[in-house]
């Protein structure tokens, strides 16, 4: 028998039969989501690229503008990486002049990383660059439509922030 079934009807798949409309819509959605953070994120790699800023150092960074001054452990939880990994990745920002690591003044033991003033000329390259790559990608939406993805995207943020699934992590922004 061919893929069309006995009726000449193209089969949609083992999954499919059972489903209602709505179900297959929110699979897709989750896949279309999964897709554009993905490709986003390729994007403004290459945007990057020519900073000579990589993908882990950038969202160092971002995370660092948004909260300068994070104890390494926690800024290791929010960007969900191995705290050897992000030592690493923090002694190669630190030899780069972009960060500074600095004893917390409550407990010796414990390092807080800082933006370094060095590092002020490449954020406002960055800034600029994720400002026209922005452009570019929101093209198509109008500033209503703008604020509405904010809005929705932000209660699936809270959504998944309010699940019970163990050590995720909903601190991004």
């Amino acid at each position: 028998m061919s893929a069309r079934g006995k009726a000449g009807k193209r089969s949609k798949g083992p999954m499919a039969d059972g489903m209602g409309e709505s179900v297959r819509r929110d699979i897709r959605l989750g896949f279309l989501i999964h897709d554009v953070s993905r490709m986003r994120r390729k994007a403004f790699d290459q945007i990057m690229k020519p900073l000579g800023v990589t993908r882990a150092q950038w969202w160092v960074l971002a995370h660092l503008t948004r909260q300068d001054g994070m104890m390494q452990t926690q800024l290791a939880d929010i960007l969900d990486v191995g705290k050897a990994s992000l030592g690493t990745l923090i002694e190669r920002l630190e030899t780069s002049g972009w960060v500074e690591r600095r004893a917390d003044p409550t407990d010796k033991r414990a390092k807080r990383i800082y933006l370094s003033r060095n590092v002020q000329p490449l954020l406002e390259k960055m800034i600029a660059s994720e400002h026209t790559f922005n452009e570019q990608l929101l093209q198509g939406l109008t500033a209503e439509d703008r604020t509405n993805l904010v809005r929705l995207l932000s209660t699936l943020k809270q959504s998944l922030a309010q699940m019970d699934l163990g050590e995720a992590s909903g601190d991004e922004e």
